[in-house]
Formats: C-alpha cells, structure tokens, sequence
C-alpha cells in the first residue's frame, strides 16, 4: 500500500496526498451483487432535515458484503481486489468451488489467485475464517462477531485489527484496536490478518471540495451560533462559548456516556486507554 503525492500544479494539489491504489485489479464491479443506494440529505421519511451537514456528493452504489462468512468447509478463490466507495477498507470479490460469488473485506495481504475458507477447524492463514475458540494465542484478526451468527461488527475499517490475548472458558479475550480489553465468546467467528488499505489515515484532501464529493457539507461552529441554535452560541462580540456541549447540551471532552447498566459491561476486562 502506498500514497501519492501530486506536482502543485493548482494550490488544492500542493497539500493532497491520495491512495495509489497499487492493490486494485479491476474498476469493474460485479453487477450482481450491486443494489442502490438513494441518498437522504440528511431529511428522514417526512423530509424534515433530522441531520445537518450531510447533501450532495457523488452517485453511489452499494456492495454487498459478505461479514457473516457462513459457507463453511467450502474453498473459495480470490478474483479481484476492489475499491468500495461505501468504506475506507478495499474488498475482494472471491468465487466458491459451487460457482457462488460474495464480496469480503479484503485482508492485508491478499492475492487475487489465492485461495481462503471458512469453517471449524481451517488453517489460521490470512484470509480464513475461524471461531475464535480454535484460533491461537496472539493472532491478528479482523471482522469479528460479537453474537455468533449475527455477522462482523468490530474491526472492519481500513488498517484496523485486534489481538486474541487469551481464553477464558466459553469466552475468548480479544485485545481492541482502542486498547480495551474485553471477553467475546469462543464461538463467534473472526477472519485472520488486519483489514487492507492501512495508509488511509495518511491522505489528505487537500480541498474542500473534496469533501463535498463525499457528500459533506460545510459545517458551522457552534460559538458562532444564535442561543436558540447552540448552548455555546450567542454573546457579544467573539465570545469563547463556554463550556464545551453538544447541541442537546451533554457535555464534551470527556464525559462517560456509556449506560453504568449496560449488560455487556461485565464482559470488559479494561477500558480503552486515554
């Protein structure tokens, strides 16, 4: 994975810094697994704007992922590797022995041509799914359930990865990308290596425009807002605003907003480090 830099031929250039996209195959998608994806604006089903700063932007198409990896004990081979617009993580398109076809997040490391499975008892190699029971101590692995059967929820964005730590039981202890360390049982499955692209944090748009092809717009702070707007708006002249809130008014830089009641609460070991 490497990033680009461009000549500043126009001042927007003089600071960008893009992906080169060196892992990418094919600009292709596969059409079958394609479906629409209709923008909201930021309004919800009676056309009230409900979030603000979102519009605009580029078409989009969504594919579909594959996070459960529920085709057990059945190779699959890697046809490409492919840029996602809906993702900081690059996929791969892979085709079953059956002639079945499914998008993955593609690992760090993938090959077109290379072959990966899912199932019990597979071999902890990149790419290859496998309950966490029967991975060992200190892989890296990615895409990984927190109810088994339920699909990947954790650790699915670009360069991000977790460490099995130890084994407790049912439960397995899975060291977070945050740093927290909390128990997730043994038979929920996760997919060894880290997730692809790790360079994404390194880009830099360079403009805002940029920005609005994602389809985000420009957002106001919120010291320069009316009182009616903002808990820190209002004053006279350049006030500071006070103490920092959101709009609802619950406090930023620090405030713990978790549930203390929470259920899943018993199964962190440590919490993420500051």
């Amino acid at each position: 994975m490497a990033t680009k830099k461009y000549n500043p031929i126009t001042p927007s250039l003089r600071y960008r810094i893009s992906n080169s996209y060196a892992e990418i195959t094919t600009d292709k998608p596969e059409k079958s697994l394609l479906v629409s994806n209709k923008r909201s604006g930021g309004r919800n089903q009676k056309g009230e704007m409900t979030m603000r700063y979102i519009g605009g932007g580029h078409k989009r198409q969504y594919r579909l992922i594959d996070f459960k990896r529920n085709k057990f004990d059945i190779p699959a081979t890697v046809k490409t590797i492919e840029y996602d617009p809906n993702r900081s993580a690059f996929i791969a398109l892979v085709v079953y022995k059956d002639g079945e076809k499914r998008y993955i997040i593609a690992p760090e490391g993938l090959k077109v041509g290379q072959e990966i499975i899912s199932g019990k008892a597979v071999a902890p190699e990149v790419g290859n799914t496998l309950p966490l029971s029967n991975m060992p101590l200190g892989s890296v692995i990615h895409n990984i359930e927190l109810q088994p059967g339920k699909g990947a929820s954790i650790c699915r964005s670009a360069g991000t990865f977790a460490q099995l730590s130890g084994k407790d039981g049912k439960y397995a202890n899975i060291k977070l990308p945050s740093g927290e360390l909390r128990q997730i049982l043994g038979t929920c499955l996760g997919t060894i290596g880290s997730v692809s692209n790790s360079d994404h944090s390194l880009e830099v748009k360079g403009k805002a425009g940029a920005n609005r092809w994602a389809g985000r717009r420009p957002r106001t702070r919120a010291v320069v807002m009316n009182p009616v707007d903002h808990p820190m708006g209002g004053g006279e002249g350049r006030a500071s605003g006070g103490h920092p809130r959101s709009r609802k008014g619950i406090p930023a830089k620090g405030l713990k907003t978790r549930s203390r009641t929470k259920a899943s609460n018993k199964h962190i070991i440590s919490r993420a480090k500051k």
